[in-house]
């Protein structure tokens, strides 16, 4: 399965779009614009956390598919946010910390203009069924 078909439908609600990397999963950009406006000029938290879920979806997903693939099942989500979403474009990547037989742990980043100071991240981990 490739990272785009494991992209949620709320990907798309978001505008969230993947720009390939070579050999890792891609990274997500989230384009401002109306559908995440929060208060005046700001991200709304929610869009945050959705694309922060969205991109470690698609690193879970990206890591499988190397190993024969597999359903996955969110356990359990933090989310930090560390600094308000400006009226820009936002990116997002999923790192997978652990990849068990059973659980994998991924954490996701998401920053504007300078990936070393992000607006919010995420750890998630995800209940695995091996195909």
């Amino acid at each position: 399965m490739s990272p785009l078909d494991a992209l949620p439908p709320y990907a798309e609600l978001l505008g969230i779009t993947l720009t390939p990397r070579d050999g890792a999963a891609p990274t997500l950009l989230l384009p401002f614009r109306d559908a995440v406006l929060g208060r005046p000029g700001f991200l709304h938290g929610g869009a945050i956390a959705g694309l922060l879920e969205v991109a470690a979806i698609v690193s879970l997903q990206h890591a499988l598919a190397g190993e024969g693939g597999g359903r996955i099942k969110p356990v359990n989500v933090t989310v930090d946010f560390m600094r308000g979403g400006r009226d820009k474009p936002t990116h997002a990547e999923g790192i997978v910390t652990r990849l068990g037989t059973r659980i994998a742990n991924v954490e996701a980043l998401a920053w504007q203009d300078d990936r070393a100071r992000p607006i919010a991240s995420a750890r998630m981990n995800y209940l695995i069924v091996r195909e």
